[in-house]
Parts: structure tokens; sequence; C-alpha cells
């Protein structure tokens, strides 16, 4: 089985195209929604988290605008959370990377936004970052977060830079035109992906 490693700015359109994966039969690993799970009740970064910070758990779960506003102006805050976040999720994707293959699957997707910076990378056979216009990513991180404008680019300035990125995938898709030609791309890039040898 191969990894697709999916990746991209906040903003970028990641989720949309790890729909379209999903849509067309690829097992798609979302980190995002595994850090919700083990941020939430249950969750086994909910006593890490809570020794760290006290009083961002609330009711047994993680409150992510208090632990937000504690760790985004502090890098040495958020390198601890990450070293708390990360062996975490590498151990959900390892299960996961083992339940796709026992079913058979071809190819499966990491959907990760910290996919270079976590070194995740080396374990995709490819890499396909997607990308916006900044300006438009920056909209779309202040409404779904529900963040200032500030906050926005202040989560997008911790990421890698776009070029960087860009510069390191096998794969390029461009958002923000239109859904249709979102798919187009898509289409392009999935065509390539199984007519690897």
């Amino acid at each position: 089985m191969r990894i697709l490693g999916l990746t991209g700015g906040m903003g970028a359109g990641k989720t949309y195209v790890a729909t379209l994966f999903r849509a067309t039969g690829w097992p798609v690993f979302d980190a995002d929604a595994c850090v919700h799970r083990l941020q939430s009740r249950g969750g086994a970064a909910i006593a890490p988290i809570a020794r760290l910070w006290p009083g961002v758990v609330v009711d047994g779960a993680v409150n992510r605008a208090k632990l937000r506003a504690a760790v985004i102006h502090d890098p040495e805050a958020m390198r601890t959370l990450e070293g708390v976040i990360h062996p975490l999720v590498r151990q959900e994707r390892e299960h996961f990377v083992r339940h796709a293959r026992a079913r058979g699957h071809r190819w499966c997707v990491f959907e990760i936004p910290l996919l270079f910076e976590t070194g995740a990378e080396r374990e995709c056979d490819r890499v396909l970052v997607v990308t916006a216009p900044e300006s438009l990513r920056i909209r779309r991180v202040m409404r779904r977060r529900s963040v200032d404008l500030g906050q926005a680019r202040a989560l997008l300035a911790r990421q890698m830079a776009e070029n960087e990125r860009r510069r390191r995938a096998d794969f390029v898709l461009h958002t923000g035109l239109s859904r249709a030609e979102t798919f187009r791309q898509f289409i392009r890039i999935k065509t390539a992906l199984e007519s690897l040898p």
C-alpha cells in the first residue's frame, strides 16, 4: 500500500480535497480530527494538558479557545504542546495504516497540516500540497476558527513558508478559483498517482 501525504497551510482547502479522496474510495487519516478526539472527554491528551495548563480543561475536555490563548504567542509553550500531541497522533496514524493495509487498499491519505514540520513526509510515497492565495486563507481561518485578523496572521506565520511547502511537494493543487477547477486538478493528480507502477 502506498501513502499520499496531503498538506497545506491553514485555510488552503485541504479538507475539501480530502473529502474528494474519501468519496473516491481512498481512506483518509485526518490529523486535525485525531487531535480533536485526543482533546475531547476521555482523550489521551487530557491529563498531560491539564497538568501543563491548569484551567484549560473544562468538564473533562480541552477548551480549545483557552488552550489557543495560552500558547499562540509563546513558541516554547507551542513546542511543549506539540511534544504532547504529536506522539499520540503518530500512534493513531500507525493504527490507521495497519487497518487500511489489512483491508487491501492500494493507496491511503495522510491529511496532516504539519506534515513537513513533524517529519511525517518520510512515511509517504508522494506528497500533495494544497495552496490558495494568502488573503483567502486568512479569511477562511478567521471564519472557521473564530479568530481576529491578528490571530489569523499569527497562526499562519508559525507555519512553514508557502513557497517552501510547494518546493517540497510532488504535486501542487491550487484552490480559490472554483470547485470545478479544483476537481479537475484533483482528477488529474489522482489519475497520475494511480498510474504509478
